[in-house]
């Protein structure tokens, strides 16, 4: 078959490779110059099962304020939340079962390609949930019981234990204890989808950069109007070069393709390509916020910044090991400026790097990032047929695209290809809004 997919983050190159891998012939188009442009280009890097299960049945009405100065749910306006994202943030035991399944399938798959293909990649092992105070402790009880439940492995913490684990933490900010999750990891999204990206082209797949998909029509042989357009200084470089090394000129003209069918993972321009065709889909899109740091090296003091991955339990902030980078995750902002960050949110980002790991990040070479998140109320993803003839979708994860993209990679390959997938993907279809 052919198989356009539409977008090239985490989700859209981890769909790539699985539809490679299958023998379709497979063309992906992106509007940036590379993979990972946008929403996964500085993510948290959390590929955690069992920490996103507790979050999932956790909701946020018990641990956050939105008007609170520092909060990981941060308004620009001075609306209130609306009842739909109200809804979004209760607790939702049932959403955590659903989604449980696909986190652990794409975690598998993932350490299944890594071996397989010998994928190097900045990883680590072990995810750190600290709890400042009786407050924290009492609210994610729901999520650990959840846990025990689904036999995800889990450990309660003192303060000390806490400090064995992870050495660099202050011993000035406030510990109740934590929670160890050891089979959650953290890994570079970005990194691993350049990865990806090149094993998808070794099996056939095309990559057409600079490309915007203006207009798709549903059907047997569904159609993609799509046209180059590349930043000025690249107007005379082919769609298919990342680095520029192919320079033969591309037109300039919008052009029609047909293909056997198409998948979009396109995050928050997904409505905009189905409204046309009369399917409107309730997603939201909130920005979610990144800093990222280089570590000092001082030879003395070993363990400046995290060895693997912690949570803060009372902000929902990840910081994360990079690499010799520390990155700090977890802010989601509703409405504010198109292109300016708002320094209340990185602000916040700031405020737990500093209360765990004072002095560590050299903030001379300090990068800030703000990313699209795309989602519906109840949190769980598009997967699978749109109800639209050839359409089919891979969206709307809010925070856990990577973490979700090679488990829902394989079923929608599955799913196309006519195989029974080897979880079961109900649920999480648009069939469940209606």
């Amino acid at each position: 078959m052919r198989v356009a997919v539409i977008g090239a983050g985490i989700a859209g190159v981890c769909s790539a490779f699985e539809l490679a891998a299958d023998g379709h012939e497979v063309t992906v188009f992106e509007r940036r110059g590379s993979v990972a442009a946008e929403s996964s280009f500085a993510h948290g890097g959390l590929l955690a099962p069992a920490y996103l299960t507790a979050w999932s049945a956790l909701g946020r009405r018990a641990l956050l304020q939105p008007r609170r100065k520092h909060s990981s749910l941060q308004l620009s306006t001075a609306k209130l939340l609306s009842p739909a994202l109200w809804r979004a943030a209760r607790f939702n035991p049932e959403a955590a079962r659903r989604l449980q399944p696909l986190l652990s399938y794409s975690q598998a798959r993932q350490a299944e390609l890594r071996h397989a293909l010998q994928l190097d990649y900045e990883r680590s092992e072990g995810l750190l949930m600290l709890l400042r105070s009786g407050r924290e402790l009492a609210a994610v009880q729901p999520g650990l019981a959840l846990l025990s439940e689904l036999g995800l492995p889990h450990k309660q913490l003192d303060a000390a234990e806490c400090l064995a684990l992870e050495p660099g933490l202050s011993p000035d900010t406030p510990l109740q204890g934590g929670i160890h999750l050891p089979q959650d990891e953290i890994g570079n999204c970005r990194q691993f989808a350049h990865l990806m990206r090149s094993e998808a082209r070794r099996l056939g797949a095309r990559f057409r950069f600079h490309t915007t998909v203006q207009h798709i029509e549903a059907g047997a042989q569904p159609q993609l109007l799509h046209a180059y357009t590349p930043p000025e200084e690249a107007q005379t470089l082919s769609a298919e070069s990342e680095t520029g090394g192919d320079t033969r000129p591309e037109t300039m003209e919008p052009q029609l393709e047909r293909f056997d069918a198409i998948l979009i993972c396109a995050a928050g321009d997904t409505a905009a390509l189905l409204k046309p065709l009369g399917l409107k889909l309730p997603l939201q899109t909130w920005q979610g916020y990144s800093i990222t740091a280089p570590l000092r090296q001082i030879e003395a003091h070993p363990d400046l910044g995290p060895r693997s991955g912690l949570v803060d339990a009372q902000y929902h902030v990840a910081l994360s090991r990079i690499g010799q980078r520390v990155r700090v995750t977890g802010v989601t902002e509703i409405g504010g400026h198109a292109t300016q960050l708002s320094a209340r949110a990185v602000g916040t980002l700031h405020k737990v790097l500093h209360d765990w790991f004072p002095g560590a990040a050299q903030h001379s070479g300090i990068q800030r990032w703000r990313g699209a998140r795309s989602r519906v109320a109840d949190g769980l993803p598009l997967l699978g047929a749109s109800g639209l003839a050839g359409i089919w979708l891979n969206t709307a994860y809010a925070d856990d695209g990577w973490a979700l993209a090679n488990g829902a990679a394989r079923l929608l390959a599955d799913q196309l290809a006519g195989r029974a997938p080897a979880i079961d993907g109900a649920g999480m279809d648009i069939s469940r809004l209606g």
